[in-house]
């Protein structure tokens, strides 16, 4: 999707350089020696004027790094184009193209990473690959998937030795992975291929795979559902396949199973709720079928939308679809013409029966045991003889 430009020398001094002779601005990181030219609108060098689409150009400084310890973070220090390629985790990813003058375009390839790429293989650089780097292991599994390689015999072989170095990983790196894979196009053969290699239930014991996930994931879309099922805080289909993915995956887990991945992996709070709520509906889902529509409005109403999508898309059982899609396209959307200030004009002072008041009417409304607005009054004088305003409900 972008280039990343590798200097070697100061990536920083570069990148002044390059705005002050064709504009833009620079936003830099001393500390990591890398800079962001954010672009112009137009690069003109006096002969060509080119339109700039992008945003910006990331431009790094040549770097080695090495690790203190296994799974630790890496210090990074100046070096060669040579070692900052070594420091890649695949050998896929250490392919760059010189830009400098006579040596434009010139291939650098010193670990057969364009071997590798024509011949569908994952391998990594060297036999501490992961276990300076265990997230690797996630890595190896997506681009396998995602090119449709195989990750060689002996990477697998030290992906197996180097396995329980998972649990050494923090929750946000572990989720960061997790987070890219969800939104792959081949996710559910990803997770799949990370099932098979054990590396699922290293991350969490209850992180299971099976057929009816890959079915239900698989068929996730990556395009936003019509409006009726509420979910408007998404405004990228890619986010939202990513949050349905994980809900739909913990969703068979009782509450404390789902509870101890979401803790792990440290889930956002509104996607951990979302999780547990549709757990819940998800075991209490036989209840909706002998439910009236004003109960299922109960059960329903007070649920996060993702939530309920969620189910809808889970479950085989086309009654519960049915029911799910009528809430979301009618139900929901049925309200009494009555209100509060209505109740105070007849002289019932504001209370709780306010409340009982209203959503008896809407009961009614819903289970279509009134259908005019005249029924509606009718009733409403009815509630009001019953339940004088002076009682507590």
């Amino acid at each position: 999707l972008d280039f990343d430009l590798v200097v070697e020398g100061d990536a920083i001094e570069l990148a002044k350089s390059i705005s002050s002779q064709f504009g833009g601005r620079v936003t830099s990181h001393t500390r990591f020696g890398t800079a962001k030219w954010h672009l112009p609108e137009a690069i003109s060098d006096g002969e060509l004027c080119i339109s700039t689409d992008n945003q910006f150009v990331d431009l790094v400084t040549a770097r080695r790094e090495f690790y203190q310890h296994p799974t630790a973070l890496p210090t990074v220090e100046r070096g060669s184009i040579k070692l900052d390629l070594h420091r890649r985790d695949f050998t896929i990813n250490t392919l760059a193209l010189r830009l400098d003058g006579p040596h434009y375009g010139e291939l650098h390839d010193n670990w057969g990473g364009l071997q590798d790429i024509k011949q569908g293989l994952v391998r990594v650089l060297h036999s501490l690959s992961f276990v300076d780097d265990p997230t690797r292991m996630l890595r190896a599994a997506r681009f396998e998937q995602r090119f449709d390689f195989i990750i060689g015999e002996r990477t697998l072989e030290l992906l197996s030795e180097a396995r329980n170095l998972l649990d050494r990983i923090s929750s946000d790196r572990i989720r960061h992975e997790l987070d890219s894979i969800l939104i792959e196009k081949r996710s559910a053969n990803i997770l799949a291929r990370l099932a098979e290699l054990h590396l699922l239930s290293t991350i969490h014991v209850d992180l299971k795979w099976d057929d009816w996930l890959c079915d239900r994931i698989s068929s996730i879309r990556s395009d936003l559902p019509a409006p009726d099922w509420e979910l408007t805080n998404y405004d990228s289909g890619l986010t939202l396949k990513r949050d349905l993915s994980y809900v739909i995956w913990l969703i068979r887990l009782s509450s404390i199973k789902a509870q101890g991945v979401i803790s792990r992996l440290k889930l956002p709070v509104n996607l951990a709720g979302a999780i547990l709520s549709a757990c819940e509906l998800w075991r209490n889902l036989p209840n909706l079928v002998e439910s009236s529509p004003s109960d299922t409005v109960d059960q329903l109403e007070d649920l996060p939308p993702l939530s309920r999508y969620a189910v809808y898309l889970a479950t085989s059982d086309e009654q519960l679809r049915l029911i799910l899609i009528k809430y979301a396209k009618k139900w929901r959307k049925i309200h009494t013409n009555i209100t509060g200030h209505d109740l105070k004009e007849r002289g019932l002072p504001p209370s709780s029966a306010y409340r009982y008041i209203i959503k008896a009417l809407r009961d009614a409304w819903l289970d279509e045991r009134i259908s005019t607005k005249e029924q509606e009054l009718d009733l409403l004088a009815k509630l009001i003889e019953t339940h004088p305003y002076d009682v507590n409900f």
